[in-house]
């Protein structure tokens, strides 16, 4: 367990049909840090995985979106997926929590599809990311730099392809989180 992340906390956003590997690895990468992990979603209910190629485990949610907020927390981790991104990005309240994490400066990471909520809260602009081939072109169109590597940080904001890159996500997640707060992250 790591001295610098105790007493942090950070939120997991999802919602039925996030990359099961996306939400459980970095759930236990950081608790394994000492890190206390709350999984938010938009009711505050279970939330059904998909796994790879079908529906997985439901996952029990911590909080509902309306009942928390970004000072709540040190970071924020999106997983992707393909339905869990679509449906958030909808989310006015998923939207309004994330920009919160930028206006504080305050670390990030989306791996996946998940950058489709980012574009929607209107915070890759200008930033170097990563994600899921098929989002490319859509950060592209939104000003973001998009590059095709296993993960990305600019900022406090890190970003990863598919579950093949999840090891380098989780340690650039950890590494971020420990370093707290970054002045280049903005919404």
């Amino acid at each position: 367990m790591s001295q610098a992340q105790s007493g942090k906390r950070v939120a997991i956003l999802a919602t039925d049909g996030f990359e099961e590997s996306e939400l459980a690895a970095p759930r236990a990468a950081l608790k394994s840090q000492g890190v206390e992990v709350q999984v938010v979603s938009p009711e505050g209910k279970g939330i059904r995985a998909w796994a790879e190629t079908d529906w997985g485990d439901t996952y029990e949610a911590d909080k509902a979106l309306s009942d928390v907020d970004a000072t709540d927390y040190h970071a924020l981790v999106l997983p992707g997926g393909l339905f869990n991104p679509d449906e958030l990005r909808l989310n006015e309240k998923a939207l309004a929590f994330v920009r919160g994490f930028f206006e504080a400066g305050k670390p990030v990471a989306a791996i996946c599809h998940a950058p489709w909520i980012l574009i929607n809260a209107g915070v890759v602009d200008g930033r170097k990311m990563t994600s899921v081939a098929s989002v490319g072109q859509d950060l592209k169109n939104a000003g973001a730099q998009w590059v095709d590597e296993p993960v990305v940080v600019d900022n406090g904001l890190v970003t990863s392809r598919t579950p093949k890159d999840m090891d380098a996500f989780n340690a650039k997640l950890i590494e971020e989180l420990a370093e707290g707060r970054h002045s280049g992250q903005h919404a």
